[in-house]
């Protein structure tokens, strides 16, 4: 019997620059990751960093997936936004919209879209903006995956309207006993040492579970593993895992 672990994706979140502000190391995290989930302009980038990153991507053959958010540039995406369901559908049919277009011009393709912040936590629970995510997805065409979390209520959604859902998993952030992220304004959120990112990773793609923050053992099925561009030290987390996983024997592809 084959005892070596199923295959896994390592995203992260890149192009989150606008302007002058600059966030994150793009072309270092391409070399290490297998997906780029791309800001759109929701929560940050704009259309020169768009391209950029995913100029990157297409030379590495990094798969790409648009990572739409809530129009809130001053939040970061961070807070919730409670747009009408037509609003939200629009924000994220142009920001994936405009995405795909970058990368029809760069000669490659955007595989799905990924929700950023708020918007991917609300998205668990909140049937309408649940909805309105699905419905951008069908108007689209219906081909891109969406990356959603375990049990999450979109996920559910979505795969009752034929659209293929990819579960993620975050190596970076720690989670509550109900399979949920911790919030950010808490301390230990977000893990920043390489050995605990490392360890965190492992676990997770090698036996579907998670340790929570009150030392309870949660499973966390998944096919993507995340990384934040724009935590601290992003780079060297991302090393880390990746050799992590390399020593499991765990083979690092795209699942999009």
């Amino acid at each position: 019997m084959d005892a070596r672990p199923a295959p896994l994706d390592l995203n992260a979140d890149l192009g989150e620059s606008w302007g002058s502000t600059r966030r994150g190391d793009d072309e270092a995290m391409l070399e290490l990751v297998t997906t780029a989930n791309i800001a759109c302009g929701g929560h940050a980038g704009d259309p020169s960093t768009m391209r950029r990153a995913t100029a990157g991507a297409a030379r590495r053959q990094v798969a790409i997936t648009a990572h739409v958010a809530y129009p809130d540039l001053p939040g970061f995406g961070r807070r919730f936004v409670d747009l009408s369901p037509t609003e939200l559908t629009d924000q994220v049919v142009v920001q994936a919209g405009g995405l795909m277009a970058v990368a029809a011009a760069e000669g490659t393709r955007v595989r799905g879209i990924k929700p950023h912040g708020a918007l991917y936590n609300a998205l668990a629970h909140h049937e309408v903006q649940a909805d309105a995510v699905v419905r951008a997805l069908s108007e689209l065409g219906g081909q891109l995956s969406l990356v959603a979390a375990p049990g999450s209520l979109v996920a559910t959604k979505a795969r009752a309207a034929g659209i293929d859902v990819v579960l993620e998993a975050f190596a970076d952030r720690a989670y509550l006993p109900d399979g949920t992220l911790v919030p950010r304004d808490r301390a230990g959120a977000t893990l920043t040492d390489p050995e605990d990112v490392a360890r965190q990773a492992l676990s997770i793609s090698t036996e579907q579970r998670v340790r929570a923050a009150d030392g309870s053992w949660i499973e966390l099925p998944c096919r993507t593993l995340c990384l934040h561009g724009d935590t601290p030290g992003a780079v060297e987390l991302a090393r880390a895992v990746r050799d992590g996983l390399a020593s499991a024997g765990v083979k690092l592809q795209a699942a999009l």
